[in-house]
């Protein structure tokens, strides 16, 4: 019998895991996929939004606002990129000024702080290549953008560290309630918990609906991204957005933390809850809309495109609380943009709601810190030099494009919750996302997983079920 068991390893799941992890509870993480960010969390814009845009008084601008303020702290104790850039929300009509105040009023309104418009002259001299025909903009001082992969990887490590259990590879089929709780069935058995969370993103009506007479309905919504090299990193230094519409905020033009730019995304929903394939319609509706901010974008200088999907519930809202007709079942539903942004409350929540319900002490050994992975291009010379000839594996270099070292990804491979696949290492150290995209170093780091893990080479995938790499005998002498 666990106490709390959570469905799903997104920034959702393990924000509820780190912050339940505070506490003297016998956590479980059930993941259908092969690692932590497999789904919604590993392909979006990568921005911590300010929090302007939610309806004033939503549970959305609540914990957009709380999230974006603890953010860079937490950033600082997990040790995870993240960077204050600013961001600003162009308005290219003078027609349009009147939502673009609006914007500002429920900006002030949720408790932003800093917000102003801006008039042409000082948004073209901070911004150069940004459209001469934009008007004004609202200038948004707190906005940031982040590592998406590095965030949840950071707190799901920092779960595992403070004692949460994580199961990868295990589809939830469906729940018994009992007395005692609930018992939790998936495809490699069961389990029984007091409470279950329910974060599972773009399926998380389907497993609420298992528990629930009031039925709830989530719409995959599918965002398509640019990715540019860092040779076009330079193209803007702010997040720039236009005026949102009915369906989000719009294209916008990012640099990332990693000095990439980033283009998207769109918006459309379809019917597929797994369906990430990019389209030659979505990604030229991008290039179409972010011309109308940076005429001069150069998407020539694209590195991959990818799409996402957001979890789009009908109500438009955050569904986070234990469910009235479902004792002990917690839903963390509806978490689409601004979803990263909020993910620390969302777990700050979710982890208070569970520790009334259950009647949670405080853990005396709770370890609130996390340390990434040391990244030897970042140390000064002589820390380099020294680290180099304490293990030579850092002096090493696996991935070119990114200047990743052998240690790095031995590192990502041995650590709590270490990488199995080529996505699984590329989240942790980037190795592959580089212009080559893993064309060089992809057979190396199979290697290396093979070595450090004890896996056939035949049976490492790209990003876990059927996608292996090579293809032959297993150890086993079948098929692969």
């Amino acid at each position: 019998m666990y106490d709390v068991v959570i469905i799903g390893a997104g920034v959702s799941g393990a924000a509820v895991a780190r912050e339940v992890s505070r506490y003297t509870a016998n956590v479980l993480v059930l993941e259908r996929c092969e690692d932590v960010c497999c789904g919604t969390s590993k392909a979006n814009s990568a921005i911590v939004h300010a929090g302007y845009d939610a309806p004033t008084g939503s549970l959305m601008a609540r914990l957009n606002v709380r999230g974006s303020q603890v953010m860079e702290d937490l950033s600082r104790e997990l040790d995870f990129p993240y960077r204050r850039n600013g961001s600003m929300v162009l308005c290219m009509a003078e027609e349009d000024r009147p939502r673009l105040q609006a914007l500002l009023d429920r900006g002030v309104a949720n408790g932003v702080e800093g917000l102003r418009i801006i008039e042409r002259e000082e948004i073209l001299r901070r911004e150069p290549n940004v459209s001469p025909d934009v008007v004004a903009a609202l200038d948004v001082p707190t906005g940031a953008i982040v590592c998406p992969f590095g965030l949840n990887i950071a707190m799901a490590e920092n779960a595992a560290v403070n004692g949460v259990t994580f199961q990868f590879n295990t589809a939830v089929t469906g729940f018994t309630a009992g007395e005692e709780g609930w018992t939790v069935h998936t495809d490699r058995g069961d389990v029984s918990a007091r409470c279950v969370v329910n974060a599972a993103g773009v399926h998380a009506d389907q497993l609420h609906n298992l528990v629930s007479a009031r039925k709830i309905h989530i719409t995959p919504r599918r965002g398509d991204y640019y990715l540019l090299d860092k040779a076009a990193g330079e193209v803007v230094h702010a997040t720039l957005f236009q005026l949102p519409g009915k369906f989000g905020k719009g294209v916008l033009v990012s640099p990332t933390v990693h000095g990439n730019t980033i283009v998207g995304p769109t918006a459309i929903d379809i019917e597929e809850r797994d369906n990430t394939a990019t389209t030659r319609e979505g990604l030229d509706q991008v290039a179409q809309k972010a011309a109308v901010s940076v005429p001069s974008i150069p998407l020539r200088q694209a590195i991959t495109s990818f799409a996402g999907l957001r979890a789009h519930e009908d109500g438009g809202e955050f569904l986070i609380g234990e469910v009235e007709d479902a004792p002990g079942f917690f839903d963390c539903a509806g978490i689409e943009s601004p979803g990263l942004s909020s993910s620390p409350a969302i777990g700050e929540m979710v982890a208070g709601l569970i520790r009334e319900k259950l009647g949670l002490s405080p853990r005396p050994d709770f370890v609130p810190t996390r340390k990434g992975i040391v990244n030897p291009q970042a140390l000064p010379f002589a820390e380099r030099q020294a680290l180099v000839k304490e293990n030579p594996a850092y002096g090493r270099v696996i991935c070119r494009c990114e200047t990743v070292t052998e240690g790095e990804i031995v590192d990502a491979i041995t650590r709590p919750l270490g990488a199995r696949s080529l996505d699984g290492v590329k989240r942790r150290t980037r190795a592959g996302m580089g212009r080559c995209q893993g064309g060089f170093c992809g057979p190396r780091v199979m290697e290396l997983i093979a070595r450090e893990t004890g896996m056939d080479l035949s049976e490492i995938t790209k990003c876990g079920g059927k996608s292996r790499m090579v293809v032959g005998k297993t150890k086993e002498g079948t098929e692969a």
